[in-house]
């Protein structure tokens, strides 16, 4: 098995971070055009019935592992092919008893969330895409390990092609629900046959005791700390299910969607390349705290500005497109999860490298303070302020980042200050100027383009004010590594 010497982490992570972001942004724009026809094709209560059907089958996707993937891809020595065939055959048990549990409870599912017979077709889909899913998980896991991220973005490409071509052809033809269900069942096929022709690796089945107990030692804690996650997210929007209309799950699918886009389409990214390098880097905690500023800074950088001028413009956007009137009551949901994502580019790191290091108890405590506040606080929000409370509760409890930096530094020894405020202060400052001329974009594209690009300009500009040396340090930096 390929290992990766410390000297070319840096290499590697950079070269990850730059292929994830430019290949995961073309696939993101193209997601981006892809929703906003769905939402103009589709209703919101048909948008909700996909998010709650959505979130039911991610539920039932975190039992499928029981952190057996991040334990290969934490460990410090080369994994052997013993622990790849015990991994693969402890996981397909659980799946395979995972699919035929849920496919036995469809009656119930569709009874339990009122779907018609499109609905409980859409979650039977979901329930294969979750069984080929899978399959390409120790593919995933030598090529993740080894930061082979230009290779491991390709599949995510295919499938998300397939999924929203698919998807929009057959709303804007009327299909409605079933849109979803065709698209599921393309992306899951497509993504299997395309990971085992980038990365080969015949399946093979058997089970190593050693190697499962020393795995599991790590991936259990690593397991329930995603569980909780799920419990505190994707269950809380099946909770939501049942307590709200469809059309204000909806509303809450879709101001969660667009605040936390800047933080999908940059963190998710980061994060998928910091992890196997940070746990690389564990012995060596003088590079490893460098790793990590930077990786802060690098999502601070880019998150702050996107989401401020998305909550600023967000109104004029709605507004500007007669379909598009029906998203109106989501605008306020939306400044408040923007809150939320803004907080979790700062804590999602640190967690991030919290685990990497091992300490995956630390993260497992976290998890377990915001799991319960999300179940206590966010019933109490909808009860006073409606769905509403929901992005309440939300950015109420993102505020608890303070409680992971100080924990951090006890670990690991960065200057959270230094590395936020130059981005933050950017942010506010473009904010401020394209709020006072934002009364000029009403109904008129040309003038929203060209506010998107004045404010990249503001914000740039102060950045390089604020902080020159630093930036043009960084790009040397990344110039240079990509050039080896």
């Amino acid at each position: 098995m390929e290992e990766i010497e410390i000297e070319n982490v840096a290499k590697r992570s950079i070269r990850g971070v730059v292929a994830l972001v430019y290949r995961t942004f073309t696939i993101q724009i193209i997601g981006l055009v892809a929703n906003f026809l769905l939402t103009v094709f589709l209703s919101p209560s048909i948008f909700g019935i996909f998010f709650v059907v959505s979130a039911a089958i991610a539920f039932l996707s975190y039992f499928s592992d029981i952190g057996l993937a991040a334990a290969l891809i934490q460990k410090k020595e080369a994994i052997t092919d013993e622990e790849l065939r015990t991994t693969f055959t402890i996981q397909q048990i659980l799946v395979v008893s995972i699919v035929i549990i849920a496919l036995f409870l469809s009656g119930f599912v569709k009874s339990f969330y009122r779907l018609d017979d499109q609905g409980i077709l859409l979650f039977q889909a979901l329930v294969v895409s979750f069984f080929l899913s899978s399959l390409k998980t120790i593919p995933s896991i030598i090529l993740e390990r080894n930061l082979r991220f230009e290779k491991l973005v390709i599949p995510q490409i295919v499938e998300n092609l397939f999924f929203y071509v698919i998807a929009v052809v057959l709303a804007a033809k009327g299909f409605g629900v079933a849109s979803f269900t065709f698209a599921v069942l393309a992306r899951g096929i497509s993504g299997v046959i395309t990971i085992y022709i980038i990365n080969p690796w015949k399946m093979r089945f058997g089970f190593q005791k050693v190697a499962a107990k020393k795995l599991l030692h790590f991936g259990l804690p690593f397991q329930t700390n995603s569980v909780l996650a799920l419990i505190k997210d994707d269950l809380l929007i099946v909770y939501l299910g049942r307590v709200l209309p469809l059309a204000q799950v909806g509303y809450i699918g879709f101001a969660q969607k667009w605040a936390f886009t800047p933080l999908r389409l940059i963190m998710d990214n980061v994060i998928r390349v910091t992890f196997p390098s940070f746990s690389r880097l564990q012995n060596d905690k003088e590079v490893l705290t460098k790793a990590i500023e930077k990786s802060i800074f690098a999502a601070c950088f880019l998150i702050f500005p996107s989401l401020v001028g998305l909550v600023v413009l967000a109104p004029y956007f709605i507004h500007m497109i007669p379909k598009y009137i029906k998203w109106e009551p989501a605008i306020l949901s939306l400044s408040f999860f923007a809150i939320n994502a803004a907080l979790s580019s700062v804590s999602t790191p640190l967690t991030n490298a919290l685990n990497a290091i091992g300490k995956i108890k630390i993260t497992l405590y976290l998890m377990v303070f915001w799991t319960v506040s999300t179940w206590i606080i966010t019933p109490l929000a909808i009860m006073m302020f409606g769905f509403n409370g929901v992005s309440y509760a939300s950015a109420f409890i993102a505020l608890s980042v303070v409680f992971v930096v100080i924990i951090s530094k006890r670990f690991i020894k960065f200057a959270v200050f230094r590395i936020l405020i130059n981005p933050f202060l950017a942010a506010v400052f473009m904010g401020s100027v394209i709020y006072f001329l934002s009364p000029l974009v009403v109904k008129n594209i040309p003038m929203l383009i060209f506010m998107i690009v004045f404010g990249a300009v503001i914000y740039f500009s102060t950045m390089l004010a604020l902080a020159k040396n630093e930036i043009l340090s960084d790009i040397r930096f990344v110039r240079e590594n990509l050039k080896k």
